[in-house]
């Protein structure tokens, strides 16, 4: 399977488990390991399920039960009871099935044979969602600013997301990156400024001594200095507030950009369960085409069939989600603390993607996921920020009126490369409500999972 090139994270054989010894000292292993991000069962026989159950008590890490077989064929000429005997996957990996259902072990189910690349392809799947939550253990998410402005939806408990979720969240004042900022030196600047001459169209007004150049240095200066805060103090995703500003030239609009594409997760406005998700999307689609970025909902364009919403910012979208080559232009925001800013402008390329969200409902947190087609949007000459269009499925009505109804929030995590399934297996792991928003939905049958999924957190509570 490693040969096949297809899986983005190497399997490890750990040899045939025989015994609940065996099995609770290899599982005992894989939790230790810090190198393990999950394991792969395979019953290639008859397995008695009872000795699984001291090792799958104990497990932490995700889990996928493989149901295959190494023959893709029955040896119809050939096949006696000696070969009926040592290939029971057939029954062995239903056996399985019992006990990890019995103890209500989340896992991963993947059917097919081992050697299909459909088959190999959801084990690859998994294993991104895998890589997602091991980086999401313990991931530092740095503050810059509290909460703005009493939003509700963009906060939670933090405490609880650190039990749940790993994310452990600091607060950083302003004042402390300020230093790393003001450190920078002119070569430095310059450097950094070839490598946007080679990256990114300039309006006039931002080129070498034009009026404006001094903001893109200033932009370039907070990249490095942040970018050097974020790598000494180990840190995977941050935020940002236009309030709290105090020593900054502008707002960290054009760093924050250039930092997504490297792999940060953002939000804005203190929004960390939207940074962490940024950064959780990013790492499972390492190596897959299409790029992930924050955005958030901003107006709506009534137009039957084709009704959509502009997703943008003031700043801070990645790159990554464009085909077009990103102007860097600098004009004033006149919002909060934010002054006169450098940022890259460009549009999202038409396509297939997700936005997810993570909210906090009190008694447990909601993953929220709509399915959504990026359109082209029409010219847009007086808005200057980066900026996506896009349809919700299943369609403008149905899509945005279940966001709400779930209590989505007005920022998302977008992707091109992941899919749903991604997200759905994510939640699984992370023991998190997953409210699915696609071509299927009707309000109805939404409405009804709503409830549903209401009782039974109110009832797993009561019964824990």
């Amino acid at each position: 399977m490693n040969e096949a090139g297809t899986l983005p994270v190497k399997v490890v054989y750990k040899g045939t488990v025989n015994s609940a010894e065996e099995i609770t000292q290899a599982f005992a292993d894989a939790n230790n390991d810090a190198n393990c991000i999950g394991v792969i069962t395979w019953m290639h026989t008859f397995s008695p399920a009872k000795m699984w159950i001291h090792g799958l008590k104990d497990y932490k890490k995700p889990l996928l039960h493989l149901h295959t077989q190494y023959n893709e064929t029955i040896p119809w000429s050939e096949i006696d009871m000696d070969f009926m005997n040592l290939n029971q996957s057939a029954h062995g990996d239903r056996e399985f099935g019992f006990i990890t259902s019995r103890l209500r072990k989340p896992r991963k189910v993947v059917v097919g044979y081992w050697k299909d690349s459909a088959t190999q392809k959801k084990i690859a799947g998994w294993m991104r969602v895998c890589a997602g939550w091991a980086d999401a253990q313990n991931m530092r998410i740095i503050r810059f600013g509290d909460n703005m402005n009493n939003v509700a939806v963009t906060d939670g408990d933090k405490v609880e997301a650190e039990i749940r979720l790993g994310y452990h969240v600091d607060n950083a004042p302003i004042a402390t990156l300020v230093p790393y900022v003001n450190a920078v030196t002119e070569a430095e600047i310059d450097t950094l400024i070839a490598e946007y001459e080679k990256l990114y169209d300039f309006s006039a007004d931002c080129k070498k001594g034009a009026e404006k150049h001094s903001f893109v240095r200033d932009a370039a200066a907070q990249e490095i200095g942040l970018r050097r805060f974020l790598e000494e103090e180990g840190v995977k995703a941050f935020t940002t507030s236009f309030n709290e500003l105090e020593g900054m030239k502008q707002l960290m609009g054009f760093a924050s950009q250039r930092l997504m594409a490297e792999g940060y997760g953002f939000g804005a406005e203190g929004d960390w369960k939207t940074a962490a998700l940024v950064r959780t999307m990013w790492v499972m689609g390492q190596g897959l085409p299409g790029g992930q970025s924050f955005l958030e909902d901003y107006t709506l364009n009534f137009d039957g069939e084709n009704s959509s919403i502009l997703q943008a910012h003031m700043l801070e979208i990645n790159p990554e989600i464009t085909t077009q080559k990103p102007r860097i232009e600098v004009h004033f925001l006149g919002i909060g603390d934010a002054r006169t800013c450098a940022r890259l402008v460009f549009q999202a390329h038409p396509g297939e993607g997700i936005a997810a969200t993570i909210v906090d409902m009190g008694n447990r947190f909601r993953m929220i996921v709509n399915k959504v087609e990026v359109i082209e949007p029409q010219a847009l000459p007086k808005l200057p920020v980066a900026c996506a269009l896009w349809k919700p499925l299943p369609n403008f009505e149905i899509g945005a009126g279940a966001w709400i109804l779930a209590g989505g929030t007005h920022h998302s995590s977008f992707s091109y490369a992941i899919t749903v399934e991604h997200i759905e297996d994510y939640a699984e792991i992370a023991d998190m409500e997953l409210l699915v928003i696609d071509k299927d939905t009707t309000i109805r049958n939404f409405k009804q999972d709503i409830r549903n999924n209401e009782m039974y957190y109110l009832l797993n509570k009561a019964l824990r």
